[in-house]
């Protein structure tokens, strides 16, 4: 058979068309490679992240003190509560980039922090601007999550409640709904100002099926809402130096400083204990 003989011209048609193909070839792997590397990037998005920060992005903790009258205080409160369950409270005025979740524990360390509360809501219309983004965070750090409205006393109860439920979904595990009161009213009667709490109450537990827990001061307390909530969970804040938030009182919450000094946040905080275990305080929490 006579060899096939390809003219100069067909000669360079078929080198273009193998050029063609061959660059074509070279962008269809690079285009796979990009993909695939795309690909492992998302799924390895954790990791990466997790090596980003511990070489990278390191969490440098301050040095906060407390005067030696309020650190021996708190120590006294915690070395005769050790068999007792611990949290905190934020809001914004802690800033998001100071706390550091998946490390939180104060006395030296050696005392988990297990719930944390938070402020959602206050008055009639206002909401926390960090209050989305923590709840989430301490969803993923497995932190039994509350939520708070802090009550304005002059403004309507109606209102104040569905400002609340339209920005917090409780889900199973949380705890009940919180209703923080310190204010006195300044244009309302005390009777009148018992009566609004109990409607912004009953309005939230309706929707829940949970009391919510009433938030206060002791000394509010005895002074104003003292056999107006019985059968409500109590929280009680006494910062003095005493062994309980009330000689006379059952409480199931103690905030017992507003000057916490805790490994992974960058700030005093607000601690907390919950009068029981954490298996106790997980009952108390939202089925």
């Amino acid at each position: 058979m006579t060899p096939k003989r390809y003219t100069k011209k067909t000669a360079k048609r078929v080198h273009k068309s193998r050029r063609k193909k061959y660059f074509f070839r070279r962008w269809v792997i690079l285009a796979i490679l990009i993909i695939a590397l795309i690909g492992t990037g998302f799924y390895l998005k954790q990791t990466v992240t997790y090596y980003y920060a511990l070489y990278f992005n390191k969490f440098k903790h301050k040095k906060l003190h407390n005067s030696e009258k309020e650190a021996a205080r708190i120590q006294r409160i915690l070395a005769s509560n050790l068999d007792k369950t611990y949290g905190f409270d934020v809001s914004h005025y802690q800033n998001r980039e100071d706390i550091k979740w998946d490390s939180l524990s104060i006395g030296n360390k050696t005392i988990p922090l297990e719930f944390v509360v938070m402020r959602a809501t206050m008055g009639n219309r206002s909401a926390d601007k960090h209050f989305d983004e923590f709840w989430e965070s301490a969803k993923k750090h497995d932190l039994i999550r509350g939520a708070y409205h802090f009550y304005r006393a002059d403004e309507d109860p109606v209102i104040q409640a569905n400002n609340f439920l339209a920005n917090v979904k409780l889900e199973s595990g949380d705890l009940p709904p919180i209703l923080d009161i310190e204010k006195i009213p300044k244009r309302k009667t005390n009777k009148k100002l018992v009566e609004d709490l109990k409607v912004w109450c009953k309005i939230v537990e309706e929707t829940y099926g949970e009391k919510p827990i009433i938030y206060t001061y002791y000394h509010y307390y005895k002074d104003f809402l003292k056999g107006e909530f019985d059968g409500y969970p109590l929280w009680l804040a006494n910062y003095n130096d005493v062994p309980s938030p009330s000689p006379d009182d059952q409480w199931d919450f103690w905030q017992f400083t507003e000057n916490g000094i805790v490994h992974g946040i960058n700030a005093k905080v607000d601690l907390d204990i919950y009068n029981g275990n954490s298996w106790s305080l997980k009952r108390l929490t939202i089925d």
